[in-house]
C-alpha cells in the first residue's frame, strides 16, 4: 500500500479556505481533514472532535511538553497543534490528509517531512477579501481591521508554498484543488505501488 500524500492549505482569514476544504473532501475519495486541537473556544455550530479538539491552555501546554504535537502555532492568541499520531496513522493506512494550518504551522510541517505538498489560497483582491470579511456579519470593526492586517502578512509568505490557488470563482478554485490532488496520485513513485502486478507483467514482456 502506498503511503497517504500530507498537504497543507493556508489562506488568509476569508479566502474561502474552509468552505474549499469541505466541498473538496466531499467530493474526493480517500482524504480527510485533520482535527487539531486549539485551546480557542467553540464558535457556534463547531463541535468537539469534529471540527476541533477543544483543550484548555493547561491540557494544550502539557501536550506540547509531552512532544505529541507535529506542529502548533499560535495565533490570534489561541493555540493550534496536530496530532502526530493521528496524522502518521492516517497517512501510513494509505489516506491522503489535509492540514488547514497559517503559513507558520506549514513551514513547521514542511520542515519535519519535506514531501509534503503546501498549497495557498489567495483572494482575487484585498478589496474582494474585505467585502468577504464584512459580510460574514460577525465581528466587529476592530477584530475585521485585526484580520485584514493578519491577512497581509499572511500573503507575504505566499512564495513558501509549492501551489497557489485563486479563489475568485469557486467552482473555478475547487478544480483547482482537485487537479493537485489527482496529479499527487499519478506520480511515478505511487503508481509504482499500486501497478507492481501490470509493471512486473510489462517488464516480462518487453524482455521476451
Amino acid at each position: 500500500m502506498s503511503q497517504g500524500t500530507l498537504y497543507t492549505i493556508s489562506a488568509p482569514s476569508g479566502a474561502g479556505k474552509t468552505s474549499l476544504v469541505k466541498e473538496l473532501v466531499e467530493k474526493t475519495e480517500n482524504i480527510q481533514v485533520s482535527i487539531s486541537h486549539t485551546t480557542r473556544q467553540p464558535r457556534p455550530g463547531e463541535q468537539n472532535g469534529i471540527n476541533y479538539h477543544f483543550v484548555t491552555q493547561e491540557e494544550f501546554i502539557q501536550m506540547l511538553a509531552n512532544n505529541l504535537f507535529l506542529e502548533q502555532a499560535k495565533v490570534f492568541a489561541h493555540y493550534y497543534g496536530t496530532s502526530q499520531d493521528w496524522l502518521m496513522a492516517k497517512l501510513n493506512a494509505g489516506i491522503d490528509v489535509i492540514l488547514e494550518i497559517d503559513w507558520q504551522g506549514a513551514k513547521q510541517v514542511c520542515d519535519l517531512k519535506p514531501d509534503t505538498v503546501s498549497i495557498f489560497i489567495l483572494p482575487p483582491s484585498l478589496l474582494a477579501l474585505e467585502k468577504r470579511l464584512r459580510e460574514r456579519g460577525k465581528e466587529d470593526e476592530n477584530v475585521i481591521v485585526q484580520r485584514l492586517r493578519g491577512a497581509t502578512l499572511e500573503m507575504s509568505h505566499y512564495a513558501k508554498s509549492d501551489y497557489l490557488v485563486v479563489n475568485d470563482d469557486f467552482s473555478k478554485a475547487l478544480e483547482d484543488l482537485q487537479s493537485i490532488v489527482y496529479s499527487q496520485r499519478l506520480r511515478q513513485s505511487v503508481q509504482a505501488l499500486k501497478l507492481r502486478e501490470l509493471l512486473g507483467e510489462l517488464a516480462i514482456n518487453q524482455q521476451v
